[in-house]
């Protein structure tokens, strides 16, 4: 009975290794992106462990620090110094996206995974360094989209993949909200939207990139023929340097995509419709699904639960990812195939609109 109580107190401590338990260390890089907040207020589900915080604003310092009473001992001033001593699984990088690839760079050596805020890059160059760094060392980089979250999205594309809508012809991604200064972002985050360099463009990027992402996943990592962008700066006393209305088209063989990216709409929308030669998919919003799959029948509407965990939270997929109890797909949105083509498409769109005219891709 001791023999058998103890084999069974080993299953249970070797189960628990293998579901991995054990949080994932993770260390944050940079707090000015304004989503960083979220890793600091989901302390309590025990997935994941903060062990160092990278931040060269004391003002940003001092400001996170009071609000959720962390202490000082977890800043770091120096990446490479908070990676050394602080030793963490993974990192989340809260920065501007030009700071992704130094993240890499960093982290990759060290056999650090990494999972940037969207999107991957602010260059193709960016994008393929980051690609080559991650294969090289052997380490996961994720890429983190708000739609790949919406079990609406998944929905659509399974009813895509299962032949109910017919060939895919036409898709169309809207992406916005009022604006960075209209909704009250930090001063920090809004230098980063608002800074070319720093950010890539303005509503392009900020929004464009939802679309870029989505249509490459729902065309399996294919790239398009051709980019098309018009942009346009409706608030230009406030958005001086960037973009604050963007429109792009993606040409495929036998689709095209439609992609809305506004930093003027009268409130928040993240919305897909996908139409094939037999019906359309109307991702509304992060639950609801609506659908017409004949002429002669009425659209109808599913509200959807939401995905199932991990894949209702990014620092919950990262922590499975790790450790290795979540394979993602090929062209999974998160991932480095689908991610890269994206920058692709949103670096030819920064082309088109500054040269005004269609860019064509390199197969």
């Amino acid at each position: 009975m001791i023999k058998a109580n103890m084999l069974t107190f080993m299953f249970i401590m070797v189960s628990s290794v293998v579901l991995g338990q054990e949080p994932l260390r993770l260390a944050v890089a940079g707090l000015s992106h304004g989503h960083v907040d979220w890793i600091f207020n989901r302390q309590h589900k025990g997935d994941v462990k903060l062990v160092g915080i990278f931040e060269t604003n004391p003002d940003l310092i001092d400001r996170y620090a009071k609000r959720y009473h962390i202490d000082k001992s977890l800043f770091f001033t120096d990446m490479e110094s908070m990676l050394d001593q602080a030793k963490p699984d993974a990192v989340s990088a809260f920065g501007g996206i030009s700071e992704h690839v130094m993240v890499v760079r960093v982290c990759a050596p060290r056999q650090v995974h990494v999972m940037v805020e969207k999107p991957l890059a602010t260059t193709l160059d960016e994008a393929l360094e980051i690609q080559e760094l991650a294969s090289r060392h052997h380490i996961h980089v994720l890429t983190n989209f708000e739609t790949s979250w919406y079990e609406s999205n998944q929905q659509a594309k399974v009813m895509l993949d299962a032949g109910k809508l017919g060939e895919l012809r036409k898709v169309t991604v809207n992406d916005g909200h009022q604006g960075p200064k209209e909704i009250g972002v930090s001063k920090e985050f809004f230098d980063i939207l608002t800074d070319p360099k720093r950010n890539g463009a303005g509503a392009l990027v900020d929004f464009g990139c939802y679309g870029a992402n989505l249509m490459t996943w729902l065309m399996a990592g294919q790239k398009p023929l051709s980019v098309t962008a018009v942009v346009h700066q409706n608030k230009p006393h406030i958005y001086t340097e960037v973009d604050d209305e963007a429109t792009i088209i993606l040409q495929y063989p036998t689709s095209q995509c439609v992609i809305q990216a506004s930093w003027n709409w009268p409130f928040s929308r993240k919305d897909m419709q996908v139409y094939g030669t037999k019906g359309y998919a109307t991702a509304v919003d992060a639950t609801t699904l609506r659908y017409r799959l004949d002429e002669g029948a009425a659209e109808e509407s599913r509200i959807l639960p939401a995905r199932k965990p991990p894949f209702d939270d990014p620092f919950a997929l990262l922590a499975a990812v790790v450790k290795g109890t979540v394979q993602l797909e090929e062209f999974d949105c998160y991932g480095l195939p689908v991610n890269v083509v994206a920058v692709a498409i949103l670096d030819a769109a920064k082309r088109s609109a500054a040269e005004q005219k269609t860019i064509y891709l390199e197969k």
